[in-house]
């Protein structure tokens, strides 16, 4: 695997990992009972951004070196059809 394919699965994977992790643990103000007036029930009262954005760097890289080490590795191999 060459340096674009692995960025290219290191944000694929990051961007897969991101979006649930982005709603993971967020308390609306109506569930914390504190409604700021002139804003939405369902807005967020704090997000967390360093976890939002550790979490997926940590299991992007922790995938991209999986699936380098498989490749490097060859144990995929069997997936290629022998002539």
């Amino acid at each position: 695997m060459g340096i674009f394919e692995a960025i290219v699965v290191f944000f694929s994977a990051w961007w897969v990992i991101f979006l649930p992790v982005l709603s993971a643990g967020t308390r609306s103000q109506h569930e914390a009972g504190d409604v700021i007036p002139g804003t939405d029930r369902s807005a967020p009262v704090r997000i967390k951004w360093m976890w939002k954005f550790l979490i997926p760097t940590i299991g992007a890289a922790a995938i991209t070196f999986l699936l380098w080490l498989a490749l490097h590795m060859h144990w995929l191999d069997f997936m290629i059809p022998k002539r």
